[in-house]
């Protein structure tokens, strides 16, 4: 008997529900949750180091590579993850040696991936009908390898986020600063962009290359609004992020509709909560 017959007896064992007796559902559950609490935690450092626009850069990046990988019969997910991979660290690079705005040079790198992806679309137009499930995503069919697979990933991301995250949020908030400090910026951004990449792509599987931007960010900004440090605001989105991937997957199923959406929208709906929190707390003082 596997690891993962134990989980899914152990699953079966504690919830006397149908679902629990369903292998596929318990698969999606926990990829969803290690991929919310990841994207939560990489989130507040996109928020801080302002790469909103990058990440969507990286996430439709993978309309190329995903053609690319259909084009030669390679698997579209090792070009996914290569190609956005590849593209963020030219992103970084190209940034700190022109003089160019990082607004510029993302826009450079995303008009530029989304014409090549059309362009190998529209010349083999019978790939485009491989398409529809990276572009909407869906968890429920992973399997065993990708989910061994983002179990590795997030051990991976979790012990850097542990060993950097100060460091990464003093360089967000001031590079020039950090670096007279002695911080090696360079190896922070490049190291920072490179797995951000590798998450992005893995992300796509759980709500695809349109939403997947918004799975970083709502979270993230959640916690800000929340958050009075910078610990808590770690904690904040961490446990609003795999909040939004359980409760979206439970919605999801019962009211049938695409996860990815139910994640995204239950997501929004802790930022308006947040929000109106603050609000109301400010009022309170006066």
């Amino acid at each position: 008997m596997d690891v993962y017959d134990l989980i899914y007896k152990f699953f079966a064992s504690i919830f006397p529900y149908q679902w629990a007796q369903s292998t596929f559902i318990i698969r999606a559950a926990i990829g969803l949750s290690l991929l919310t609490v990841l994207c939560g935690a990489m989130g507040i450092m996109v928020v801080n180091f302002r790469m909103a626009f990058f990440s969507d850069t990286i996430s439709h990046s993978a309309f190329t590579g995903i053609a690319l990988g259909l084009l030669l019969g390679i698997n579209p997910w090792l070009t996914l993850v290569l190609f956005g991979l590849l593209i963020g660290l030219g992103i970084i690079r190209v940034k700190r040696h022109t003089e160019l705005s990082t607004d510029t040079v993302i826009g450079v790198f995303f008009s530029t991936v989304i014409a090549i992806g059309i362009a190998i679309i529209s010349a083999r137009r019978g790939l485009s009908r491989d398409l529809q499930s990276y572009l909407f995503g869906d968890i429920l069919t992973i399997s065993e390898p990708e989910l061994t697979a983002m179990i590795l990933l997030f051990i991976l991301s979790a012990v850097y986020i542990w060993l950097t995250y100060n460091r990464l949020l003093f360089v967000g908030l001031h590079e020039n600063l950090a670096s007279s400090k002695g911080i090696n910026t360079t190896f922070y951004e490049y190291s920072f962009a490179a797995l951000l990449a590798v998450v992005v792509a893995f992300s796509i599987r759980a709500v695809g290359l349109l939403l997947v931007t918004a799975l970083l960010i709502l979270p993230a900004a959640s916690a800000r609004v929340l958050a009075r440090s910078s610990g808590k605001l770690l904690w904040w989105a961490i446990v609003l992020g795999a909040l939004s991937g359980l409760l979206g997957l439970v919605a999801s199923l019962a009211i049938d509709i695409a996860t990815g959406a139910a994640v995204i929208l239950v997501a929004s709906g802790f930022f308006l909560l947040a929000n109106l929190w603050r609000l109301f707390a400010k009022s309170r003082q006066i």
